[in-house]
């Protein structure tokens, strides 16, 4: 089989800027039209009692981070070098397919508010759809097995079906995490642009290692048009909100992360030329983890403490990790701004363990923490 390597051109940086570029700008630009036809459709979120805003805002912003996805990927597949990604692999495609259906299924329940076995049936299908696509685990790290000339551990090999389960229940556990985490103006979009360029980081440090594989650029391609997309949104999202994302635009960062996660770290092969190191080879999974850590542990604090009280883990309260930080006695840009700073921590923490010393990069994030935490607890620190 011939390879797909390309070492005389280099990585397509240059190509991959100019994508994320086009996906901020598509993005923000539509993101004025798209609150007009919320307006007029009726997908507009008014207050709540367990609601930050006082006012009705409109939703249905993940139609234009969609919208500036898209245009970021056609723009790529009309570029000489991050074209070969739409020839080698189906992965873009699939992101394009499987986040319409989300973003279609987030669309209905901006306007109609559907109920949670909707709402899950239709994450089912799309996670599903990126599978079929060709995206989901191949590989997995595992801490057992192996032995010393390996690092400890070994790879743990994956049959489709496994595979393809295991895909989908992270992009359930991904795209739940990042709707419970939508509750600040301007929360998700940023994480989201947090979360994909730690992502994206990754992948192009997977690339460069890869001797520039064109095989590895489709995980780089979903992760900056996401990011692009995000930070197009986020002039109109940060507080105060002149539109909300919705169901629309949050499912579509969780789905979209996951297949990105998935594209970069599912199918990676140990390295076959001498020891190899467990820290690199269990990156990928801390990358996922640690990418969307504080949404993920909102959602799950939020279930147990639901199910605790013999209510649906789908009920709603105002009891979320930025409600808190809320009642300690934070602003709401300041709340936001403390999660960014958690989640960036966490994300570019996890990446740098791949790239440089483990205990030098466990210092930093040890200090980062630290500053995290006690900058979180001033105002209770003040109050007493």
């Amino acid at each position: 089989m011939p390879s797909t390597a390309i070492p005389l051109a280099g990585l397509p940086i240059r190509e991959y800027l100019l994508v994320a570029l086009t996906s901020v700008a598509l993005t923000f630009l539509l993101t004025g039209p798209v609150r007009l036809l919320a307006f007029k459709i009726g997908a507009v979120a008014v207050p709540r009692a367990r609601d930050v805003h006082v006012t009705p805002i409109p939703r249905l912003g993940g139609l234009a981070m969609y919208l500036g996805v898209c245009g970021g990927m056609l723009l790529a597949h009309q570029l000489p070098l991050l074209r070969r990604a739409f020839e080698f692999t189906l992965d873009p495609l699939g992101v394009i397919v499987g986040g319409g259906v989300i973003m279609a299924i987030g669309m209905l329940d901006d306007r109609f508010e559907l109920d949670a076995l909707t709402k899950f049936a239709g994450q089912t299908l799309a996670s599903g759809i990126i599978v079929l696509f060709g995206i989901q685990w191949v590989l997995v790290w595992v801490p057992w097995g192996g032995n010393d000339a390996s690092g400890g551990g070994s790879l743990l090999s994956l049959d489709m079906n496994q595979g393809g389960l295991l895909t989908v229940v992270l992009c359930l556990v991904l795209i739940n995490a990042m709707n419970f985490v939508d509750g600040l103006d301007g929360l998700a979009s940023g994480i989201g642009v947090i979360a994909s360029a730690a992502t994206c980081t990754f992948s192009i440090h997977v690339l460069s290692e890869s001797g520039n594989d064109v095989i590895n650029y489709a995980p780089a391609l979903i992760s900056v048009t996401l990011a692009g997309a995000c930070i197009g949104f986020l002039p109109h999202n940060f507080q105060p909100a002149r539109i909300f994302m919705g169901d629309s635009g949050s499912m579509l960062i969780g789905l979209t992360l996951a297949a990105a996660s998935t594209s970069a770290a599912g199918k990676q092969l140990p390295n076959q030329n001498g020891p190899t190191n467990t820290i690199a080879l269990l990156s990928p999974l801390i990358v996922v983890a640690a990418v969307l850590f504080v949404p993920t542990l909102d959602l799950l604090m939020a279930v147990i403490r639901r199910t605790r009280r013999g209510l649906s883990p789908f009920h709603a309260d105002k009891m979320h990790l930025h409600h808190r930080l809320l009642e300690i006695g934070h602003s709401v840009r300041r709340a936001v701004l403390l999660i960014y700073l958690w989640a960036a921590v966490l994300a570019f923490g996890a990446v740098a363990l791949s790239l440089f010393d483990g205990l030098v990069v466990g210092w930093v994030m040890a200090i980062g923490l630290l500053i995290a935490l006690i900058v979180s607890a001033v105002p209770r620190l003040r109050s007493r």
